[in-house]
């Protein structure tokens, strides 16, 4: 397919101009929810524009389609969302290609070949439904009868809330602690950052409207991490109004625009924010209001000096002389020159600016700066930026979201009967809370989740087999690091259930494969987000007939299967079902899966279109009027509002943290040793007072670099929906929107320097070769990428999926290579996160 840029804006043009626009602030009832009825924009053409949710990224947003004939022909942003204005990215345009993918799985399918592994045909073939869910329960009360249910698993990939049904209490009801999700392979370790300063484990939101610097670790707001539709929009003003600096080893979509590129050394950014933090201090920048004073007045930080504590006076933070004596009081621009391949003067003149515009500036943490072997204190030191110049959770910064009043699901311990309650006693499959995987979510050992490692799990046998597996919304055999284990586990695994929309990487292991409902198009559910100042719930719903026999997976699916265990005999999940999740509106009972499905999302949101229930938001009439607006908006943000308790073990923004000590402490004494020896087992430098402060940790990376000499980061493409989008041809025809990339291809961006030295070419058919594995693309000459550096974008590479995304897909010929092929399997222990960026693994190149 050949499409041009024009033929694509004709099909995906989002029309935002006169639209009712939404009140600013406050709680008051919306004017436009008043006319609604009214409102004829949402019957035109002989079409109707329906809301819902968009998931192709973590941004969630909140959009309309437009329905023709029952056919969806074009998708907006929702104009009743605060956070994102009516905007969408270009992400958003390419779902319409994902739903009337002709390589859907159409109906259940079950495998034929017993064998499995990627050379194996599973030679499926069709069956019914009802045949589908009568094998999965017998598996499941086999498990019941030999009391092994702890060893089923649900595999979660990416989500609504309705999650709490088959992840949740599906999973627990049955007996088995294993709802194992894909989180630790998305940005664990990002969140670490902001809760061992302020105590908030989730993403930040940013005030960007009244920002005057943007430090940018790692992210590129145009194109690929939260908030896309909303930065989009508002960049321009940013750039008229702000400085922004990008620390990034390739120029990206943001770089490109940004007043400065510090092109990194991937992994050294740890560096770079120990400096700023020691040029802020050593100058006198801090902000007094937030931080703090010398009780004289005088600046005492000076160069290779300690500081005596009881000559500084704190106002809202804790410890950040301590901070100063234990880890910057050395940490100079020169010396973190040497380190991040960035002159000392850059340094300087970066944190000065960005000091000098505070408090209302912008540290913006993501994934690329903190997901990798050593990054948890790279997140720690990121982010104390914001605390050292007063912007946390402050106007034109770094904030949290404002609260979201939803119900949960009613209790189901009294459904658990003695099978079940023995199986919930077992420890997790993942490993989460071992010595060597901390996962230090809000503080508790094992609280986390240590995703990637349940293959090696399944392998091990540690701490139990694993006899029983459903997977949805997943494919880990792609989008895991060592790919290769995840591959002879699901070969290993006796019985696996896929639900999924196509055939993944990882249908090709199953034993059932059923057919998932497109979660924009065919889905109830609900997620919730924030962007400009306000959080929000947007709602899945279904706004086509399905073309195929699909199901929801979250929802429906575990219905069935309850039903069916019913028939047999074992009725607790049925009865739970039926006797807890009734319509709040008229107390009835579901009588099917897709009742099943509706009432459970109106309990979930009650808060939110019940008039009888006062929130602080939206105050919308009714489960129809939410429905028709698709969308609930939080009143805009609250500056300060945490500055007096920010949850810390001390109340305080800590730079020096008693919670990760105390966090790290409890760790250790479950397993007998100390807080040294727990740092040590997790590949950390740092010993003593040092582990409780922000600090620098030279980057860890796999292979020697004699033998491997180019370090190779990864980075996401703006069309990217969550790896999903390779089997749509506008992706493909498309690509070229990434800087650097080309159309229907898979390049390596090589600096021509270092090309030049291997006689590479662009257009070079070359093998990019780690110490654990090697794939093929093509090479592509590019300034835009750091000498020393191979950089490639994530997503292509798939040998399944479909006919678009492989380059032959019959005989599971990938196009271009999976960057998870030569991605070691490694961790950010602390937070169980998978490491995938900052540089973990040296490559060298072959010429093919």
């Amino acid at each position: 397919m050949k499409l041009t840029r024009r033929d694509f804006l004709k099909v995906s043009a989002t029309t935002t101009g006169g639209l009712v626009a939404l009140g600013a602030t406050g709680c008051k009832r919306n004017p436009a929810l008043s006319s609604l009825a009214k409102d004829d924009s949402n019957s035109i053409d002989g079409g109707e524009w329906k809301p819902t949710t968009c998931q192709g990224c973590t941004t969630w947003c909140p959009v309309e389609v437009k329905v023709v004939d029952g056919r969806a022909i074009k998708v907006k942003g929702n104009r009743y969302s605060k956070a994102h204005n009516g905007n969408i990215c270009p992400r958003g345009h390419m779902s319409l290609q994902q739903v009337y993918d002709p390589d859907r799985i159409k109906v259940p399918m079950k495998r034929t070949n017993p064998k499995k592994g990627r050379n194996e045909d599973p030679k499926f073939v069709p069956i019914t439904w009802d045949e589908a869910i009568e094998e999965i329960a017998d598996r499941m009360l086999e498990l019941r009868e030999n009391n092994e249910t702890h060893k089923y698993v649900t595999f979660r990939g990416r989500y609504t809330y309705m999650r709490d049904i088959i992840y949740g209490k599906f999973t627990k009801i049955f007996g088995s602690p294993n709802g194992i999700s894909h989180s630790a392979i998305c940005a664990e370790a990002e969140k670490f950052g902001s809760y061992y300063t302020e105590a908030y484990w989730g993403y930040r939101d940013y005030d960007l409207e009244n920002t005057k610097y943007v430090l940018l670790w790692g992210a590129d707001p145009l194109a690929s991490n939260r908030q896309v539709p909303h930065s989009i929009n508002a960049w321009g003003d940013v750039l008229d109004q702000a400085g922004v600096a990008v620390m990034d080893p390739r120029l990206s979509a943001t770089a490109a625009k940004a007043d400065e590129w510090l092109p990194v050394i991937p992994g050294e950014d740890g560096a770079l924010a120990i400096a700023m933090a020691h040029v802020i201090l050593a100058k006198g920048l801090w902000n007094k209001e937030f931080v703090g004073d010398f009780v004289d007045g005088k600046n005492r930080f000076k160069v290779g000096e300690e500081v005596d504590e009881s000559t500084f006076k704190e106002n809202y933070t804790n410890g950040v002389v301590k901070w100063w004596n234990l880890g910057l009081k050395d940490k100079t621009p020169q010396w973190a020159a040497k380190r991040s391949g960035i002159s000392a003067k850059q340094i300087e003149r970066v944190a000065t600016d960005f000091a000098k515009a505070g408090p209302n500036v912008i540290s913006w943490l993501a994934t690329g700066a903190s997901m990798h072997v050593r990054g948890g204190y790279t997140a720690m030191a990121a982010h104390a930026l914001n605390g050292l110049v007063g912007s946390v959770d402050n106007k034109g910064g770094s904030i949290r979201h404002s609260d979201i009043p939803v119900d949960d699901f009613p209790g189901y311990k009294k459904y658990l009967d003695k099978v079940a309650k023995k199986g919930l006693e077992h420890h997790k499959m993942d490993q989460r809370g071992y010595k060597e995987f901390p996962a230090l979510k809000k503080g508790k050992s094992g609280k986390g989740v240590v995703t990637n490692n349940a293959a090696d799990a399944i392998l091990d046998e540690e701490p139990y087999e694993i006899k029983v597996a459903i997977g949805y919304w997943n494919n880990f055999a792609f989008s895991c690091s060592g790919t290769d284990r995840w591959e002879e586990a699901l070969t290993k695994l006796p019985f696996f259930v896929h639900i999924t929309t196509n055939p993944a990487e990882m249908t090709q292991f199953a034993d059932i494969v059923l057919p998932a409902a497109q979660h924009k198009y065919e889905k109830f559910g609900y997620v919730k987000s924030k962007a400009n100042t306000h959080a929000y719930v947007t709602m899945n719903q279904p706004v086509i007939e399905p073309l195929w026999d699909v199901k929801m997976d979250e929802t429906e699916v575990p219905w069935l299967i309850a039903e069916k265990m019913a028939e047999k005999g074992y009725d607790k999940l049925i009865k739970y079902f039926k006797t807890e999740i009734k319509d709040p509106e008229t107390g009835k009972s579901p009588a099917n899966e897709y009742e099943f499905s509706e009432y459970a999302l109106k309990i979930r949101t009650q808060p939110l279109w019940d008039p009888k229930i006062k929130v602080n938001g939206d105050q919308i009439n009714g489960w129809k009027e939410f429905r028709k607006l698709g969308v609930w908006n939080s009143e805009s943000y609250k500056f300060k509002q945490n500055w007096d308790d920010f949850g810390t073990k001390t109340g305080k923004f800590e730079f020096y943290s008693e919670t990760l000590k105390k966090a790290l402490g409890k760790h250790a004494k479950k397993h007998h040793t100390d807080i040294d020896d727990i740092l040590e087992t997790c590949k950390y430098e740092a010993r003593g007072e040092l582990a409780f402060v922000p600090h620098y940790e030279e980057a860890y990376r796999w292979g020697e670099e004699r033998e491997y000499p180019f370090v190779f980061f990864e980075h996401r493409s703006r069309l990217n929906r969550e790896a999903r989008s390779a089997n749509c041809n506008w992706y493909q025809e498309l690509k070229d929107v990434d800087p650097g990339d080309e159309a229907w291809n898979d390049v390596a961006k090589i600096n021509p320097k270092d090309a030049k030295k291997l006689g590479i070419k662009t257009g070079d058919k070359i093998k990019l070769i780690s110490p654990t594995g090697e794939i093929e693309c093509e090479a592509k000459l590019w300034e835009g990428v750091r000498s020393g550096t191979v950089g490639k974008c994530y997503g292509q590479g798939h040998w399944a999926y479909g006919k678009v995304a492989s380059e032959d897909y019959k005989n599971k010929l990938p196009r271009g290579g999976n960057n998870n092929e030569i991605l070691p399997p490694d961790y950010e222990r602390l937070s169980g996160s998978t490491a995938r960026h900052g540089g973990v693994t040296r490559i060298k190149i072959k010429k093919i």
